[in-house]
């Protein structure tokens, strides 16, 4: 059948501040601004998209209720929130690194690729990934 969902266009994370997020993603991380659209109740529709991922992409939702505010930059527990997949490792961490970017290990090898784990402007934790070739 194929009237079913075909995709997944954005994944929500917190922010407390749209601007501030909008100039990491786009700055450190070359993310594309999508979509920047301001509404009347002062809350904005802010989609960004990975470089080299036109199907998937982050929506930010400001954080206003207390509930919201407690859980920016810890959205996934002590867990790894997403995962940003490279065909270049090195040229990537290192290009990540000079951008400030907080890693909070060395990469590793595993079985499946290359990895290391970085945090954001909030504290959410990141994969960037290598995998490994077939």
């Amino acid at each position: 059948m194929t009237d079913r969902i075909q995709s997944l266009n954005a994944v929500g994370i917190l922010v407390d501040d749209y601007d501030e997020a909008i100039t990491y993603f786009t700055e450190v991380l070359h993310f594309t601004l999508i979509a920047n659209e301001k509404h009347k109740n002062g809350l904005r529709w802010v989609l960004l998209h990975p470089p080299g991922l036109s199907s998937t992409g982050i929506m930010l939702n400001l954080a206003r209720s207390k509930m919201d505010k407690i859980a920016v930059g810890n959205q996934a527990g002590d867990q790894v929130l997403f995962v940003l997949q490279t065909n270049d490792f090195s040229r990537d961490y290192e290009f990540m690194q000079s951008q400030g970017v907080e890693f909070i290990e060395t990469p590793r090898d595993e079985d499946y690729g290359t990895v290391a784990i970085f945090e954001d402007l909030y504290g959410n934790k990141w994969d960037l990934l290598q995998v490994k070739d077939a």
